[in-house]
């Protein structure tokens, strides 16, 4: 009998992988366990006890690694965006904008020193650390976010965390490219300010803000059409493949006029959701989106449990545990509740708002987009410090999302 080819078994693998994404959130949906955990877990223990061969170092050989997690962070942010009732209201924005605008700079500034002052990484090393750490993740936070579009949830602390996770990722962008300018050109702002502001600050959130309310406004008023309505109604399927365009179109399209397709993609769904609030595409366009992104989540998992099994131990120092802790649990909730002074919310959702900043995908990908486009010294431990961070925060925040959201944050508050 001859052995199997590698093909066959990738996809059998792949089977394999669908079903689970597809079945274990819902047997988990009773227990505090989240499916992120599980699938860390067991995709651990699966590389320790099988040999799949050699990994790439993902710090050196990035450009695998950009890819994938690309892909998995713009599902989420389309889901993210679906998700939202009345986006384009003040009241929609009002408690992400002090996240946006205060916490998120303060946790940059705040990681970075630790970096730079407190493990003795360089300036760019340590400036792309509050970069990549900073930005909450829309792909692990599905336990604290909103519900599906025609579901009516009200929560101000859900709505904050929806809207952060989702607008965070593209705004992180530039301070990812300060990092990158401060370790091709220097520390000398004169090598780098000008061009900094006037293109990764200003050119690429602009032009990625118009492509994404372009890109929504025609795509929905495409698919809520009479012809749409009359010749797909009963293809709900048809429908949901929808959700891949409004992904991948304004993605693609920013991308290529060198915009921010993280930011295109978010705004185009929240335009997309802003055109019709009632219609049943939504579940459709919604649901197809979460399945998608539950597949992406496990892949993302074996990707991240493959790291853990092979390089990362190579790497890691115990110094990493207490910073990712401290990261977590001290930077973060502190840079949190500094931005929510004044805003009419009760001290337990501030704390809980500031507290559940969830580390994931996202950072991986800013750190190998990074490593991609400039060499920074101390990138191999930088890679293996952030991934700590996000074990760390998949354990913590999976284990006590849902306990705190059902205790102190039902759907209708």
């Amino acid at each position: 009998m001859s052995s199997p080819d590698l093909y066959d078994i990738a996809l059998l693998f792949l089977g394999l992988a669908v079903l689970a994404a597809t079945f274990v959130p819902r047997l988990l949906t009773n227990y505090p366990l989240t499916a992120p955990i599980v699938y860390l877990a067991f995709s651990v223990i699966a590389f320790k006890l099988f040999s799949f061969g050699p990994f790439p170092d993902l710090a050196s050989d990035p450009y695998l690694g950009k890819r994938l997690t690309e892909l998995g962070v713009i599902v989420s942010l389309t889901g993210a965006g679906l998700k939202l009732q009345r986006p384009l209201a003040w009241a929609t924005w009002r408690i992400s904008v002090r996240l946006l605008l205060v916490t998120m700079p303060i946790t940059i500034a705040g990681v970075a020193l630790i970096g730079w002052w407190g493990l003795g990484f360089a300036p760019a090393t340590a400036v792309l650390l509050g970069a990549v750490l900073a930005p909450t993740d829309p792909v692990l936070a599905s336990d604290v976010q909103t519900s599906a579009p025609l579901e009516e949830d009200f929560s101000s602390t859900r709505l904050a965390l929806t809207t952060e996770a989702g607008l965070n990722d593209g705004l992180a962008f530039p301070f990812t490219h300060l990092a990158i300018a401060l370790a091709t050109v220097g520390l000398a702002p004169s090598l780098w300010l000008s061009d900094w502001l006037l293109n990764a600050v200003i050119y690429k959130i602009v032009v990625g803000g118009v492509i994404g309310v372009v890109a929504g406004w025609s795509l929905a008023k495409l698919v809520f059409s009479k012809w749409v309505e009359k010749s797909y109604q009963k293809h709900a399927v048809s429908i949901g493949l929808l959700a891949i365009s409004l992904t991948l179109f304004p993605y693609g399209l920013a991308e290529i006029v060198g915009s921010y397709g993280f930011i295109a993609v978010f705004v185009a769904a929240c335009v997309f959701r802003q055109q019709e609030s009632t219609h049943h595409y939504l579940s459709h366009l919604h649901s197809f989106s979460e399945q998608l992104e539950k597949i992406l989540v496990l892949g993302l998992m074996l990707f991240l449990a493959a790291y853990l099994s092979g390089e990362y131990l190579a790497v890691f120092e115990w110094y990493m545990i207490p910073v990712a802790v401290i990261v977590l649990i001290v930077v973060r909730p502190m840079a949190g509740l500094i931005a929510l002074p004044g805003s009419r919310l009760p001290m337990e959702k501030k704390l809980i708002i500031s507290f559940f900043g969830i580390r994931g995908i996202g950072s991986v990908y800013y750190l190998l987009y990074a490593f991609y486009h400039a060499d920074f010294p101390q990138h191999r431990e930088a890679m293996a410090l952030v991934v700590t961070v996000i074990v760390f925060s998949i354990l913590i925040h999976g284990l006590l999302a849902r306990p705190t959201m059902k205790k102190w944050i039902p759907e209708q508050s």
